[in-house]
């Protein structure tokens, strides 16, 4: 018997004893909370400008496709990244084939592409798939960085 899980998907190979039904319950209810700590909103377009735009967070745009291996691959990557911002960014996801002038406007050529806006603009990019430290060192930098005491005060 063989139970795999990925991308929140929990596939069977075997029929199951009633022990394995208890496992298998459990799972899914692990799966839920764990989907349920770090959402990862679905954005489409006439939702893009309120989510992205006017957020005054940054936010982790990833443009992709449900075919897509690499996007795929990047998914449980993405859903560490959410769960470790707790708040302080947003990640949110845009499908591509569903939102084709998505991206036009913003020229996604390649899948998966990772946007990064802060004030409502682009302040950086990855193209492909990336570990989740690069992804979260370049959100942190994005982060406002909290003045020093001291330049609050001129000397003379």
């Amino acid at each position: 018997m063989r139970i795999s899980l990925a991308m929140n998907v929990i596939r069977i190979d075997e029929s199951l004893g009633t022990r394995n039904e208890l496992r298998l319950t459990q799972l899914k209810i692990e799966t839920k909370r764990r989907t349920q700590m770090n959402p990862i909103l679905e954005i489409n377009e006439p939702d893009f400008e309120l989510e992205i735009l006017k957020y005054t967070l940054p936010v982790l745009v990833s443009f992709w496709a449900p075919w897509s291996q690499p996007c795929g691959r990047i998914g449980p990557v993405l859903d560490e990244v959410a769960a470790r911002c707790n708040g302080t960014a947003r990640v949110v996801k845009v499908n591509v084939d569903d939102n084709p002038d998505l991206g036009l406007r913003f020229a996604i050529q390649s899948i998966p592409t990772l946007l990064y806006f802060f004030h409502g603009k682009v302040s950086a990019k990855i193209i492909g798939t990336a570990s989740k430290e690069a992804i979260l060192a370049k959100l942190h930098s994005l982060r406002p960085q909290p003045v020093p005491e001291t330049a609050n005060h001129i000397q003379a």
